[in-house]
C-alpha cells in the first residue's frame, strides 16, 4: 500500500514530506520510545506515535520508514517537518488515539 492510499483511506492530515506519498508501506509499528522503534521497526513500516520532535525523523530515516502518523491531534514541531522533507518521510496526523489508528492501519494492511 502506498502512503497516499493510507492517507486517503484513513482521512489523515498531511503535515509534510509530500514527496513520500508514493512510497510503499509494508507494515506498521506503534511506540513512543525511540529506542524501541530503533530496535524493532522494520524497513517499510509506518510508525504510529505521539512524539513530535526532529529525533523521530532521525530514527525513521535510519530504519527506512516511509511515514509517521501522529495521534490524538498532536502536531509536528517545525524542525521535525524540516527534517521530514529533507529525508523524504511523510508526516501524517489523526485525531484518533493510538489504539484506534493502529487497529485501522493493521486492518488495511491485512486487506492486501
Amino acid at each position: 500500500m502506498k502512503v497516499s492510499d493510507l492517507k486517503e483511506k484513513l482521512g489523515l492530515n498531511l503535515f509534510g514530506g509530500e514527496q513520500a506519498l508514493g512510497r510503499e508501506i509494508t507494515g506498521g509499528y506503534t511506540s513512543d520510545l525511540l529506542s524501541d522503534v530503533m530496535g524493532h521497526a522494520r524497513s517499510g513500516d509506518v510508525w504510529i506515535t505521539l512524539q513530535t520532535h526532529k529525533n523521530v525523523i532521525a530514527i525513521a530515516s535510519l530504519k527506512e520508514l516511509p511515514a509517521i502518523i501522529l495521534v490524538k491531534g498532536f502536531r509536528p514541531e517545525a524542525d521535525m517537518l524540516e527534517h521530514a522533507s529533507a529525508e523524504g518521510i511523510a508526516v501524517l496526523g489523526s485525531s484518533e488515539n493510538t489504539f484506534e489508528i493502529s487497529g485501522k492501519v493493521y486492518n488495511l494492511l491485512q486487506e492486501k
